[in-house]
């Protein structure tokens, strides 16, 4: 090493006042003290979202759905046909057949389906209507010889607790409530429900055809690249889902459905058209889990007591639906459709009380399609898998 030529201090001068000391660099991190860090400012942290801003944050929006059910309904459950549809369309597609063509033949072929089908039903289901009635009348002297020592049973405890308690006997005043049939409420009642199945008829086949256009236009609207990924992502993955989920489980219960038929008219020996009607009952009912197959089986107790004296056979349609109903509830949906589409019965029965209060019996065939969206949704956003987990 080359050392420079420093002239000698003056006596009495120390060296080290005249030349800086000379720090090796190979040597100077080896020293025991530590390097003191770097100042470094702490990351912004968001402000904490109050509860009862949360609170009043899920209300508002619960009413919103609430209020503008006439506007909510109809998109949605075009989107859900649309969805339905999209797998046949994409296999249309792969054929060279258009997009736009391919959604008016899919279209066309389920509306023709729908009618063909209210045809053979509006007869029976009429002839239902008008007997049911007159049915009833004959029926409750069966029920309440079925009740009469229920009955028997009440009123000797009524008459002990009067006797106890000193009560009179006076008969309690009965209150008769009368309703005015309003004339008018049919003629805006029906053009409303055109409109509202026209709307769902026309969406549906605007989201067939220009769905993927919609959503690429408002992909593109991100700011960042992640978001974009994030939200392809997650919207694959509810379309591939939910179009596998609505596809599998309307197959599912059309096959329940005609099984109830074929067994009704086959075996319980009753006409073609009323054995469609009650099969047809069953399969839209089992798109609402557990309040569904409740409601149906009920209404083939009733079904039963109508149709047959004696216990036996009244019971037999109501025992052969239940029985279909646990075969592909407990074996052919599990197999069919696996783990991914597994939800907890506790969050269910909630989101059936909640979509049945908001929506009725529209709200409880599309609870379990939203709540397959949200479990999507959720298990693909960092930070609540959580959540996801919490809804199996």
């Amino acid at each position: 090493m080359n050392v420079p030529n420093v002239p000698a201090p003056p006596d009495g001068i120390a060296i080290d006042r005249i030349l800086p000391p000379v720090v090796d660099p190979v040597i100077a991190p080896m020293t025991d003290e530590p390097a003191e860090p770097a100042a470094t400012s702490p990351p912004p942290t968001r402000p904490a979202t109050s509860t009862a801003l949360l609170v009043l944050a899920v209300l508002a929006v619960g009413y919103t759905l609430w209020a503008a059910q006439d506007l909510v309904l109809p998109v949605l459950l075009s989107m859900f046909f649309a969805l339905v549809g999209n797998p046949i369309i994409r296999l249309l597609q792969r054929a060279f057949v258009p997009r736009f063509v391919g959604a008016l033949l899919v279209l066309t072929l389920g509306i023709a389906g729908a009618v063909l089908l209210g045809r053979q039903l509006v007869e029976p289901a009429g002839e239902w209507v008008r007997q049911v009635p007159r049915e009833l009348r004959d029926l409750a002297p069966k029920l309440r010889n079925l009740t009469k020592p229920m009955q028997e049973a009440n009123k000797a405890a009524e008459n002990i607790a009067r006797a106890a308690g000193g009560e009179s006997m006076l008969k309690p005043v009965q209150v008769i409530r009368t309703e005015v049939n309003d004339p008018y409420k049919a003629l805006t009642t029906t053009p409303r429900m055109l409109a509202s199945v026209l709307a769902v008829v026309l969406l549906t086949f605007f989201f067939m055809t220009y769905g993927d256009n919609l959503q690429r236009n408002a992909i593109a609207l991100l700011p960042t690249r992640q978001r974009k990924k994030l939200t392809v992502d997650i919207l694959q993955s509810i379309e591939r889902e939910i179009s596998r989920y609505m596809l599998t489980i309307s197959l599912i219960n059309t096959l329940l459905g005609l099984l109830l038929a074929g067994i009704l008219f086959w075996w319980m020996k009753l006409p073609m058209q009323e054995a469609l009607l009650w099969g047809t009952v069953a399969a839209v009912l089992n798109f609402a889990p557990y309040v569904g197959p409740l409601i149906g089986v009920l209404l083939m107790l009733l079904m039963g007591f109508v149709f047959y004296d004696e216990a036996l056979q009244s019971v037999t349609p109501a025992a052969i639906y239940l029985g279909l109903h646990t075969i592909e509830g407990q074996v052919l949906t599990p197999i069919v459709l696996g783990r991914r589409m597994r939800l907890s019965p506790l969050v269910l029965i909630l989101a059936l009380m909640v979509f049945g209060w908001l929506w009725g019996i529209v709200g409880l065939l599309l609870a379990v399609p939203l709540l397959v969206c949200v479990k999507i949704v959720l298990a693909k956003i960092e930070g609540m898998e959580g959540w996801a987990k919490l809804l199996e």
